[in-house]
């Protein structure tokens, strides 16, 4: 039996071009997911998953629907094996069937994982450039040493909390991590 998969990532996409693909590739059911792929709770891939028998085939319209890393991709290839079941995906043209798929697959996998790697690397080496550079990551703190400073004195002359927090545009809470309880006067 041949099982279709397909996903979209918004409810702005559609499912049209995925669908006429599997089952005109054979596929004697389809199931979908309006997901993004990076979301473990995916309903449609579920059921898929759980209509797959031995020498059955998974079969999807490229390899992003099904998984977002390497790791989850191979892993479930894997188990596949595993269990017998084939993998298809039409528009990269891999058929875990043969042996030249199999190997192709996990060519593609490895350099997935090579550049998912040097991207890291690459993003590593320009935050250490910036921080040479005297530039910080993040978000702007919201509490400057000048409201830090007008926190102290509002709060050592009574003002409660909430005032001073809202006066500053800030949470209690934010207010709170920049003035600790020892340090109120």
């Amino acid at each position: 039996m041949r099982i279709g998969y397909a996903r979209v990532s918004t409810q702005d996409q559609r499912l049209d071009v995925q669908r006429e693909a599997l089952t005109g590739s054979g596929c004697d059911e389809v199931f979908e997911d309006t997901a993004s792929g990076r979301v473990a709770n995916r309903p449609g891939l579920e059921r898929a998953l759980d209509k797959l028998r031995r020498d059955d085939t998974l079969v999807v319209w490229k390899l992003d629907r099904l998984g977002r890393t390497v790791k989850q991709l191979v892993d479930l290839v894997s188990g596949f094996d595993a269990e017998g079941i084939h993998f298809v995906s039409l528009t990269d043209s891999i058929d875990t069937s043969t042996p030249a798929g199999r190997f192709f697959f996990h060519v593609m996998a490895s350099l997935a994982e090579m550049e998912q790697e040097l991207a890291v690397e690459r993003t590593r080496a320009g935050l250490a450039t910036a921080r040479k550079l005297g530039r910080v990551g993040g978000r702007k703190r919201l509490m400057t040493d000048s409201k830090v400073a007008a926190a102290r004195r509002l709060l050592a002359y009574g003002t409660p909390p909430r005032e001073v927090a809202s006066n500053l545009g800030v949470s209690v809470a934010t207010m709170y991590r920049w003035i600790p309880a020892g340090d109120r006067d």
